[in-house]
Formats: C-alpha cells, structure tokens, sequence
C-alpha cells in the first residue's frame, strides 16, 4: 500500500468541517434574517447564547476540533514513521464515517443515543489507530 493514501482520510475530515461550516453559515444567515438580528447584538458568546436558538450545527463544528484531533495526529504520525499497514487504512476510514455519521445525527435529528453509538464507535476506532501506531514506534526495526 501506498503511503499516501493514509492522507485520504485527513482530507475526507477536511470534506466534513466544510461542510458543516456551510451548514452552519446558511443556518444563521437564515435565522439573522428570518428574526432580523442585527449581528451585533451576537457579538460575544454569551450574547449568541441567548439569541440562537438552534446550536446543533455550531456545536457538531466545535466538536470537530476537539477528539478530531487526536485523528490528524495519529494519522500523520503514520504517515511520517511509514505505517502502511491496510489496518490501520482501514480504522482512518472507519473513523471518518463515524465522525460523517455522528456530524449529520448531530445537524439533523440530534437524537442523543444515536449520536452516542457514533461517538463511541469512532473513539474505539481511533483507540485501535494508536495502539497499532504506538506498537509501530515501539517494536518496528
């Protein structure tokens, strides 16, 4: 397997946070203009707080700097040491599509325990990634 292709699932991420900054955008463009908010009376978070009455799309974007992080790094610490492994593949894009499904439950229905299985499917994902990614530094030749 080819290295580069660890780099796929960084870019598939990348896909997701694009999309759920559109998401986001075309959510409070319509909700400033629907209510007529000026948008200065948003201008600190506690005054978004008490304005926007839908966050699901601003809290799925914040969450996608949090744990995902841990993700960029594992990847590309593959990437860097040469971990070619289609495991490890295949765990990245495991990952993604948790992080894809949690994103849309997230935006959409926002049903707890539905986002929660996704949660907890891509952590175990990510969990496998470093094990297979400490196992790689600390025993490869």
């Amino acid at each position: 397997m080819q290295t580069k292709f660890l780099l796929l699932p960084l870019l598939a991420m990348f896909l997701l946070v694009v999309l759920v900054a559109a998401t986001l955008l075309s959510r409070r463009i319509a909700f400033y203009k629907a209510n007529r908010i000026h948008l200065q009376k948003t201008a600190t978070s506690a005054q978004m707080a008490a304005t926007i009455t839908d966050s699901r799309a601003a809290d799925n974007f914040r969450n996608l700097f949090e744990l995902p992080v841990m993700f960029y790094v594992a990847v590309i610490t593959a990437y860097a040491t040469g971990l070619t492994s289609p495991l490890f593949l295949a765990l990245a894009w495991a990952y993604v599509a948790a992080r894809y499904a949690h994103s849309f439950i997230q935006c959409t229905s926002n049903v707890v325990m539905h986002r929660f299985y996704a949660f907890v499917t891509g952590c175990t994902m990510l969990v496998l990634m470093w094990l297979m990614l400490a196992n790689h530094l600390i025993f490869a030749a």
